[in-house]
């Protein structure tokens, strides 16, 4: 990295990434975060400014419970950190140190790693390579995350970290093939783009008994203003499989209502048609795919945030806006073209326009939210930032405890 600029310290973006097990199960979260808003890294050498950024942000601000759930968030901390133990996020059993690729393993940074896991945090190497400079660090090492794309191991050296009793984690997954060789050397933890491509899950959408004509026609008639709810009962009946799930989710605690739900017309008249059209299109995505499952935190929060971006100019928009941002990664959830999709559910034109071309108040708001998740802001005011980060994590929080539901 060459002659780095000092972050902007009111321009940070933070962002989180799925770490999955070897059954693709959601199992924990990378928190990442940009010093600047238009940067596609960490500046490392003003690291301190921008992690403590993150940090407050994260473990402060929002609370890593409510931002992930019971999964682990593992948290890149610069040399700077690491030396100073005041500067610990809290929850030890929850949250993973990331020990950056270039840190060496010299004494002052052992003695930290020593301290930091008698704390009862977790510690992984980045991007770890293994030299004299930094073979001192599988000592104190939990984790090992390995680039599987630019810098392949050799099983020489996976059996190597195995032997030493070491969890490894495969960074940059970006096929199905790649997750299906590493699980195979022995990695455990996988991370990258695998599970959202759309190719990877052809063979597998709308398995598993599900009913995708019914499916379809459940969407429909919640698209339509006067939905019949006899209509709705009926289809939801031959769908016992998406009713026994929308039941799960509404007895959650996420939706507070009076007392436990036990019919179908009970669900509908005590959610109402807008909460109802929200959990129905979630669970109809989320198909019980496990690719799918992983990105489902990604799909609420977007949803939320489209949201509430909306709803600051005109609170009409807000259950369109949420709507939108649900049906916006249907191609990569189901496999489907979302042209495809528009053609068979009864959408507002607004919401089509903004889905397919980005066209109108509402595609505004779902281009401004992509481009938030992609760090692409650099024309973005500090203040429009900092509520976009505010919306994010307080989104997050919301779609955590929407997904605990869906956990039952």
């Amino acid at each position: 990295m060459t002659n780095p600029q000092k972050p902007n310290t009111g321009s940070y973006c933070i962002a989180l990434q799925p770490i999955c097990d070897a059954n693709m199960v959601h199992v924990a979260d990378e928190l990442l975060y940009r010093a600047t808003a238009g940067a596609s890294f960490a500046v490392i050498e003003d690291g301190l400014i921008a992690t403590a950024r993150a940090c407050n942000a994260a473990f402060y601000e929002t609370g890593v419970e409510s931002l992930c759930g019971r999964r682990k968030l593992f948290f890149n901390a610069p040399r700077e950190w690491l030396l100073n133990p005041a500067l610990l996020p809290p929850s030890p059993e929850q949250v993973v140190i990331e020990v950056l690729e270039c840190v060496e393993g010299d004494e002052e940074i052992l003695a930290a790693l020593k301290h930091i896991k008698s704390q009862g945090y977790t510690v992984a190497l980045d991007d770890f390579v293994l030299t004299d400079a930094t073979r001192p660090l599988l000592d104190l090492a939990d984790i090992v995350k390995l680039d599987v794309l630019e810098q392949p191991p050799t099983r020489k050296q996976v059996e190597h970290y195995l032997t030493r009793g070491i969890t490894l984690l495969a960074e940059k997954v970006e096929t199905k093939k790649e997750f299906d060789q590493a699980r195979a050397m022995g990695f455990t933890l996988f991370q990258g783009y695998f599970y959202a491509h759309p190719e990877t899950r052809q063979s597998t959408a709308f398995k598993r008994g599900r009913n995708q004509s019914a499916q379809l026609r459940l969407l429909g008639e919640l698209q339509k203003p006067e939905a019949n709810y006899n209509e709705l009962e009926r289809l939801l009946v031959q769908e016992p499989q998406l009713a026994v799930q929308m039941l799960r989710t509404v007895n959650s605690a996420s939706y507070n209502l009076p007392h436990e739900i036990i019919s179908m017309r009970q669900a509908i008249v005590l959610l109402g048609l807008n909460r109802l059209r929200s959990l129905v299109t979630m669970l109809v995505l989320a198909n019980d795919d496990p690719c799918n499952m992983l990105l489902l935190p990604q799909t609420l929060t977007r949803a939320a945030m489209c949201s509430r971006l909306a709803a600051r100019d005109c609170e009409e928009n807000k259950e369109p806006a949420f709507m939108m941002g649900l049906l916006s990664m249907v191609d990569v959830l189901l496999g489907q073209k979302l042209e495809l999709l528009c053609d068979q559910l009864p959408l507002a034109p607004n919401i089509k326009r903004a889905l397919l071309a980005h066209e109108g108040p509402l595609g505004k708001t779902l281009h401004l939210v992509k481009a938030f998740e992609k760090g692409r802001l650099k024309n973005a005011s500090d203040k429009a930032i900092t509520t976009l980060n505010h919306f994010f994590l307080e989104s997050r929080s919301w779609a955590n405890k929407v997904l605990d539901g869906m956990d039952n």
